[in-house]
């Protein structure tokens, strides 16, 4: 029995031997696999725990831009000229809208009229890794009563932010001095990109949480950083003159058939910029219907040789070096001079006009390129040069805008400067100068002979009102004495009054200028039908309050000369500022608080009625008009009064006289008014006006209620208001 138990025993005893090694290897394996697994588990939760929060964070956070809300722009008045609306945008997360992107990308079809791929396209964006994007833009700046549809349809995986979007009250008003901003805000030209970086603020921001159904909810666990709003800032312009320029720049451009225009007013004590147009102009509440290159301001970045208006250089080098006299006596050639280059060469110099002899007065007068041209061999190279640059040209002024450029003026020893070139020069040719460096050279001369620098921007005040930067004039240097100054006010009054600039003349106003004409240099040689036309003018004479610069491109239909395409712009200009202006210079309305609940009536006298509309509504008035015509010409209460916000201004328009079949119409009454206010009358109706005596109106010829051609001459006699006074009594 012990025999057989034995033998049963031993099998049992070596398979417990043999199974121990692998359950021990087994256990090993076990140990090793929670080994590697505990391993790897620390690693996540300490060597790589801050990324992975991190990505966990990204499941369900994320971090919004709070935008900061740019920069306001005023007027010197306090008109508001730019300033910002909200609009909605549109975001999405697809990961959140799941398999509802055809349904979205339906619903945004239907309302935003774009194909549905578009929005598909968007929705399926992936990042740099081939992973689909969390944040897609789907529509930006979406007005509000837009957006409302969308938010009604409550799309889970939409974001909806506020966003401020610019916005120009004035639509076209200084539209390529002020630029605009693209979609994001920022500058990109004018005004705009010149102070972005003061205007854009500081974004702030916060950061979302979704919860367990995909709702996106403001996160308590981290801080909202509130954006910092953008300084306001305040400038130099006048809306009332951009007003008025902008529209007899554009009706000068359609009158002439030009290619196009630019015009500007300075102050010539301060360097201020009044008024800056260009036609083509534009609208930068709508910049995405325009070339940027139409946002150009041509003011400052293009070079014109100038022609005539370069004159003054030439005068004042000549005056200054007591070469002439205006009463020296020059051979004028009878309009053209032949003038030998060396060899057998030659060309020829001409003037407009065939003159025997002429002073030096009336060669300026009369604009004769052949008298200036002997006047420039006498002041020489190195003279001429150094007057060219006491004016500033071959530099930039300065002015606070983008794009200036310094112009071109060759110095006597440069390879290019030729045996024409001191001639050429002497009547502007061979010379290169931007529109604003003109318009300051006969700014320098309204000054006594001081240049100033010019300037836009008057001041920039943070959004409470605190004021961080305050610009104050700027004197360069002078560029003459005051005897030769009191010299080129004469010849250029001469120029107004019995020259070439008749056409810029104002019955009662002492007007001083010069006109200008150069054909342009195209394709190596000079074109013979394309031009530049430039009037360049200033006044009262007797005290200088405003310098216009108007310059045609390749007028066509009225002539090409400078004095009859620019000049009867400019005096359209001048007779409406006249007419608006105490003593041609605008005093500041400043706007009373508005916790006061009053403002001071702003001035809106000869503005177009849409535009005064708009202007009032702007300071918190309503206004109600009088009259069938388009223009302000009497406002109640009157400008500079204080007015509770809210009440009524009324508004009297010109009357739009009807034209009979003989082309006659009615002479209005304009009796007791001003001189001023009855030439603005009458030019409104396109009357030529002749003053005789002051003060106001005592007679009219012909009579008030007769019927007389458009253009025809009006006689105003005229008497001080107290002779008036005594005719009523």
């Amino acid at each position: 029995m012990m025999d057989r138990q034995t033998e049963n025993t031993i099998p049992e005893r070596e398979a417990s031997s043999v199974s121990r090694p692998r359950f021990f290897i087994l256990k090993l394996c076990f140990l090793a696999f929670f080994a590697v697994i505990a391993v790897r588990l620390a690693k996540i939760q300490v060597l790589d725990s801050g990324t992975y929060k991190a990505l966990a964070r990204k499941q369900y956070e994320r971090s919004f831009i709070l935008p900061a809300t740019r920069g306001n722009i005023f007027d010197r008045n306090g008109n508001v000229i730019v300033s910002n609306t909200m609009f909605i945008s549109f975001a999405a997360d697809p990961k959140i809208i799941g398999d509802h992107v055809d349904h979205v990308a339906d619903v945004f079809s239907g309302i935003f009229g774009k194909p549905r791929s578009f929005y598909l396209e968007k929705l399926n964006e992936t990042d740099q890794n081939q992973n689909s994007k969390r944040f897609v833009w789907l529509e930006r700046r979406v007005k509000p009563e837009i957006a409302h549809r969308i938010e009604s349809a409550k799309l889970e995986g939409i974001v909806v932010l506020n966003e401020p979007k610019r916005l120009y009250h004035y639509d076209e008003l200084a539209g390529a001095l002020l630029g605009f901003t693209n979609v994001d805000n920022k500058g990109i030209s004018g005004i705009e990109l010149q102070y972005d970086d003061a205007m854009k603020g500081t974004n702030g921001s916060v950061v979302m949480q979704r919860d367990g159904v995909g709702r996106i909810r403001p996160s308590a666990d981290y801080p909202r950083r509130e954006p910092v709003n953008g300084k306001d800032l305040t400038l130099t312009i006048d809306v009332t003159y951009q007003a008025i320029v902008d529209e007899e720049l554009k009706n000068g451009v359609v009158a002439n058939n030009a290619d196009g225009g630019c015009a500007l007013i300075l102050n010539p004590r301060t360097g201020e910029v009044l008024a800056l147009s260009i036609y083509p102009c534009i609208n930068p509440n709508d910049a995405g219907a325009y070339d940027i290159a139409a946002a150009r301001n041509r003011v400052v970045s293009d070079v014109f040789e100038p022609g005539s208006v370069f004159k003054v250089v030439t005068a004042t080098a000549a005056y200054e070096n007591n070469l002439v006299t205006p009463d020296m006596s020059f051979n004028a050639e009878h309009g053209k001079m032949k003038v030998l280059l060396g060899g057998n060469k030659f060309r020829y110099i001409n003037d407009s006009h065939e003159f025997d002899r002429l002073t030096f007065q009336e060669a300026l007068e009369m604009s004769s390129n052949i008298v200036l041209a002997k006047v420039g061999k006498l002041i020489g190279g190195e003279k001429l040069y150094r007057q060219a640059r006491d004016y500033g040209f071959g530099m930039a002024s300065g002015i606070d805008l983008p794009g200036e450029v310094r112009g071109v003026l060759k110095k006597p020893s440069d390879r290019d400067w030729s045996g024409t070139t001191l001639q050429s020069m002497a009547y502007g040719y061979e010379i290169g100068a931007t529109p604003i460096q003109l318009a300051c050279a006969y700014a320098a001369v309204a000054n006594k002979g001081i240049l100033m620098k010019p300037y836009v921007i008057a001041k920039v005040n943070h959004a409470e009102g605190k004021t961080v930067f305050e610009q104050h004039p700027q004197a360069i240097r002078r560029t003459m004495t005051e005897k030769t100054q009191t010299e080129l006010l004469s010849a250029f009054e001469g120029v107004v009054e019995r020259g070439t600039g008749k056409e810029a003349r104002i019955n009662g106003v002492r007007i001083a200028g010069k006109t200008g004409t150069s054909r342009k240099y195209l394709n190596g040689g000079y074109a013979k039908d394309n031009y530049t036309a430039s009037f360049i003018g200033f006044f009262p004479v007797e005290d200088p309050q405003v310098v216009c610069l108007v310059m045609m491109d390749n007028p066509k239909s009225k002539g090409y000369y400078g004095g009859s395409t620019s000049g009867p712009v400019f005096r359209s200009i001048a007779e409406r500022v006249i007419t608006t202006s105490y003593k041609f210079s605008r005093t500041s309305i400043a706007q009373e608080p508005a916790v006061s609940g009053t403002v001071a009536v702003p001035d809106v006298r000869m503005l177009p009625s849409p535009l005064a509309k708009k202007m009032l509504s702007n300071y918190g008035l309503n206004s109600q008009t009088f009259g069938t015509g388009t223009m302000v010409i009497k406002q109640t209460p009157e400008p500079g009064k204080k007015i509770e916000k809210g009440e009524m201004v009324t508004l009297n328009l010109n009357t739009e006289t009807p034209v009979t079949t003989d082309g006659t119409i009615a002479v209005p009454d304009v009796r007791g008014m001003s001189i001023r206010r009855a030439m603005n009358r009458l030019v409104t109706e396109e009357f030529e006006i002749k003053v005789q005596g002051s003060g106001v109106v005592m007679e009219q010829v012909p009579a008030a209620g007769e019927r007389a051609r458009p253009g025809s001459n009006i006689v105003l006699r005229c008497a001080p208001k107290s002779a008036l006074q005594a005719t009523l009594y």
